[in-house]
């Protein structure tokens, strides 16, 4: 059944209601960063957490804000990341989402690279690293993606940002 949500638009969102969703929005626009009171998911979490590409597009045009976190202090990127979205994606969330580009130090310090890392997550990596994402940016803890890539033994990725470094 999935999550239940006290926020009618972030059930919308996270059941891929576009109609639903818009409608929310052409009330009132406040509605696109509505947090609900159960988990704190914005509309945008909700719909990253089920990798809806149609809602996360139309709401990040809408100003959705990217930073917002949910009470287990995560944003929709950590969903984002975690989907499996096809290449023309992710390269719009790029263009539509700039806190992957100049880092995920929300927590831990992290970057999209290092979490994309941590997800072993070949798709989106490349493109990180075409938009000049630095695979030696330490986070709190010291390590860099590269670190990452070692420790984790992927070594398809360790490569890829070896050229990189």
């Amino acid at each position: 059944m999935g999550i239940l949500y006290s926020e009618p638009i972030c059930q919308a969102a996270y059941q891929n209601d576009l109609g639903q969703v818009w409608q929310w929005v052409k009330e009132d626009s406040n509605y696109v960063n509505v947090q609900d009171s159960f988990n704190g998911d914005t509309p945008l979490i909700s719909a990253c957490r089920r990798g809806h590409m149609k809602i996360i597009s139309f709401l990040l045009k809408r100003n959705a804000n990217v930073n917002l976190k949910n009470q287990k202090g995560r944003t929709c990127l950590h969903y984002a990341v975690k989907k499996k979205f096809t290449f023309m994606d992710y390269l719009l969330i790029i263009l539509l989402m700039p806190v992957l580009l100049i880092g995920y130090f929300l927590m831990y310090g992290c970057t999209a690279l290092h979490y994309a890392c941590e997800m072993k997550n070949q798709t989106l990596i490349p493109l990180l690293l075409e938009a000049h994402a630095d695979p030696l940016i330490k986070n709190k803890y010291g390590e860099s993606s590269l670190d990452i890539a070692r420790k984790l033994r992927f070594s398809q990725i360790e490569l890829m940002l070896r050229k990189a470094s």
